[in-house]
């Protein structure tokens, strides 16, 4: 079925006047007529009964004006509802985030985000930084929230933000204290996350312990940040941590800055080279803004 037909069907049988029907299509009448002519000859049925005191619908005919004014309000909405898509005012945008995040400007970024495109779908998944690289290279997510980047030829990694490193104690250790020397870990078991894959924030972690003298002889490695958290809270160890981390309020822990910094950590936004998205480009140009003000 002819959609130009089905457009000139309609306004004769709504005007039931091919003349009328003519001046609100902007053509000549005679056109017209051959047009609606050909229409009936490709779906093999009278669609108008003529006669001399006008024209009227067919049974069939009345049926298409129905059906016909239905196809045209769904391609409407559907012309609507693609253009909302490409604004970026609808659609769906799948985010990849290390666990982390959550503690500090993700959230943030989330709700900025929601208020300012409210119908669109956004879908989160926590993920450490392997999984963020894989899931964006296959296409699984479309962006992610990496610490602190994701190196690929396929990915464009931007930086957000800088935080120092903290430490989480169990609240029974280090008492009525505040900042706390990194010399002062030594000697503690240092709960390390994620396990695996490798290098990972426990090697950054490591790498900053190692080069201002904190003994690590004893270690334990967990999954991710919550993980770690429960351990220390039941007294298992103490875990160095994002500053952001910091923000959270759990039973038997302690957060204690350091007082000579041991070195910082980032967090950073990525995304596939190739996505030309602008649901992508709306969430990253919030993300930076929304930085750029804190």
């Amino acid at each position: 079925m002819n959609f130009r037909h089905l457009t000139y069907f309609l306004a004769v049988a709504e005007e039931l006047h091919v003349g009328r029907a003519a001046d609100r299509l902007g053509i000549a009448q005679p056109p017209l007529s051959r047009q609606i002519k050909q229409f009936e000859i490709e779906l093999g049925v009278l669609l108008f009964h003529r006669g001399r005191s006008g024209i009227s619908l067919t049974q069939a005919g009345q049926r298409l004006l129905e059906r016909g004014n239905e196809i045209q309000r769904m391609v409407a909405d559907s012309e609507r509802e693609i253009r909302r898509i490409g604004q970026g005012m609808e659609g769906r945008l799948r985010l990849g985030y290390v666990g982390s995040a959550v503690y500090g400007i993700l959230p943030g970024i989330v709700k900025s985000f929601r208020a300012n495109y409210p119908d669109v779908f956004l879908s989160m998944m926590p993920m450490n930084n392997a999984s963020l690289k894989q899931g964006l290279i296959r296409r699984e997510i479309d962006l992610a929230i990496a610490r602190p980047d994701l190196r690929d030829g396929e990915i464009i990694s931007r930086p957000l933000m800088m935080e120092p490193l903290a430490l989480a104690a169990p609240d029974t250790v280090f008492p009525g204290r505040f900042a706390i020397s990194p010399e002062e870990v030594s000697g503690q078991l240092l709960i390390l996350y994620p396990e695996y894959p490798r290098p990972s924030f426990a090697d950054i972690v490591l790498g900053c312990a190692k080069r201002h003298g904190i003994s690590v002889d004893r270690t334990i490695f967990t999954m991710d940040v919550n993980t770690a958290l429960g351990l220390v809270a039941v007294g298992e160890g103490v875990a160095i941590v994002p500053h952001s981390v910091s923000s959270s309020r759990m039973n038997g822990i302690r957060f204690h800055p350091f007082a000579t910094s041991i070195g910082e950590t980032g967090l950073s936004i990525n995304h596939r080279i190739d996505d030309q998205s602008i649901l992508v480009s709306n969430f990253v140009s919030i993300a930076r803004t929304l930085v750029r003000k804190l």
